[in-house]
């Protein structure tokens, strides 16, 4: 049996849980759930009110952290990464401790312990992640780009500095499957920006940041920011879109082939060559990837040699939403279905609403709808999903679901599917209700095991 399997793991931290809610658990039908992570925890734990005047100390959490830690050391002895758990009063007065084992067909959950979105369909991501660059045919570098006077002013603002040789260069380039144009290698030519090189003189590492105008990755740490540099979980991927203006500088994309970082902002942020640059652009421009963001880049130079030696630092990080691509109705947003109707409506999200049930009619047929998620209560007929034949990705509450898979009319288009939980559920017949769906797909499902932790005599 796995050892976080094994109650006495567990028993510290019940004892804590049933003493911080007795009142909730004084009732047979009372639970109470958490989740325990190697990158963090939530349990239903009441901490102490620190003294008057005095910060919280760890010792005020010592029983806290010490119960959770057991279970996390099991969690790494068993080889995972997290387990949901409830702690439930049944009728004769035991206490079960449920733990919950997602398995691999269920990203991690957001409200302990239900589920986020269930994987349908093996190794499948969001229409977004699947986009590559369009094509640009009159794409040219910017008049800006002038390797030898980048490779010039380098030499004079880091006149100490070690630089790469060809032959490391040509290793870079192998790895990354791609050839680095011809700014990027006369940067390199100046400084390899390796740490041995400086030893611990953190200050040749600032006079690099300031000189390039970016902290400078070295050869060995440029990547190409693909696709899937940049993971997302389904339900957050699977409402945002690609889009790119007939005049943008840079493509809407999630990554590229042709986004080649070389650096960070200090903040997070990437900074990267762009080789596949948007109808506006310039091949080679620099472009920012900001880490707030799950799709798209920033303009921040033509060239790598205006950013260098024009030191180039302004950078724009929003971007607007095209209304007929991603639309949401909701009471502050959209306020009919027939305005959200578009022919290159591709994400429709319908949210609070106060008036009737709303009929998913209008949008019926449309050539590029993918994802649909609803709040609870917010459609008149659940049946109408039928009609939606491009379906990926489909978030609903529980009810709406009850309605489809009651019918056997659950689309057979998707990849990935959300429960929408709101406001106090229990969490078992959720569980059940995912493991249906997965079932439909042969898929892993959810797993639960309950552990007995008798009679609270504490109490």
């Amino acid at each position: 049996m796995s050892s976080t399997h094994d109650f006495a793991i567990w028993e510290p931290l019940v004892r804590l849980v049933r003493a911080s809610n007795a009142e909730r658990l004084a009732a047979p039908g009372g639970y109470v759930t958490g989740q325990i992570g190697l990158g963090g925890w939530s349990v239903p734990v009441r901490r102490p009110h620190p003294t008057p005047g005095r910060a919280a100390q760890v010792e005020d959490m010592q029983d806290e952290f010490t119960a959770v830690e057991r279970v996390r050391d099991a969690l790494k002895g068993d080889g995972a990464d997290s387990v949901s758990f409830m702690v439930e009063t049944v009728p004769d007065g035991r206490t079960l401790l449920h733990l919950v084992d997602a398995g691999p067909a269920v990203e991690y959950g957001f409200t302990s312990p239900y589920v986020g979105a269930l994987l349908l369909v093996e190794g499948a991501v969001p229409e977004p992640w699947r986009r590559l660059p369009e094509p640009v045919p009159g794409a040219v570098p910017a008049p800006s780009a002038d390797p030898a006077l980048l490779e010039r002013t380098l030499h004079e603002r880091l006149p100490d500095a070690i630089g790469a040789t060809e032959a490391e260069i040509a290793e870079a380039e192998a790895r990354l499957g791609v050839a680095l144009p011809d700014e990027l290698r006369a940067l390199y030519r100046v400084t390899r920006a390796r740490w041995q090189d400086w030893g611990d003189d953190y200050e040749a590492q600032e006079r690099v940041s300031d000189a390039v105008g970016c902290e400078l990755f070295s050869l060995d740490g440029l990547y190409i920011a693909d696709a899937r540099s940049r993971p997302c979980p389904w339900r957050f991927a699977a409402t945002d879109a690609v889009v790119t203006a007939p005049d943008a500088a840079v493509q809407g994309l999630v990554g590229s082939p042709g986004w080649i970082v070389f650096g960070d902002s200090g903040g997070g942020d990437r900074v990267a060559l762009d080789l596949t640059p948007g109808p506006g652009g310039h091949t080679g421009q620099v472009v920012m990837i900001d880490h707030e963001r799950n799709i798209g880049a920033s303009l921040r130079a033509d060239s790598l040699t205006d950013m260098v030696v024009n030191r180039r630092d302004d950078w724009y990080t929003g971007r607007e939403k095209d209304i007929p691509v991603v639309a949401h109705v909701n009471i502050r947003a959209l306020r009919s279905m027939e305005a959200a109707s578009h022919p290159a409506l591709e994400v429709l999200s319908i949210g609070v609403w106060e008036g009737a049930p709303l009929s998913l009619a209008p949008v019926v047929g449309l050539p590029r709808l993918r994802t649909l998620s609803a709040y609870p209560g917010t459609l008149a007929d659940p049946l109408e999903i039928a009609g939606l034949k491009g379906l990926e990705y489909l978030s609903l509450g529980p009810e709406e679901w009850r309605v489809l898979l009651d019918a056997g009319a659950v689309p057979r288009s998707l990849s990935a599917a959300g429960i929408e939980v709101q406001g106090e559920r229990h969490p078992l017949p959720i569980l059940d209700l995912a493991n249906e769906l997965l079932a439909l797909w042969d898929r892993p499902l959810i797993t639960r095991t309950v552990l007995d932790a008798g009679p609270d005599t504490g109490r």
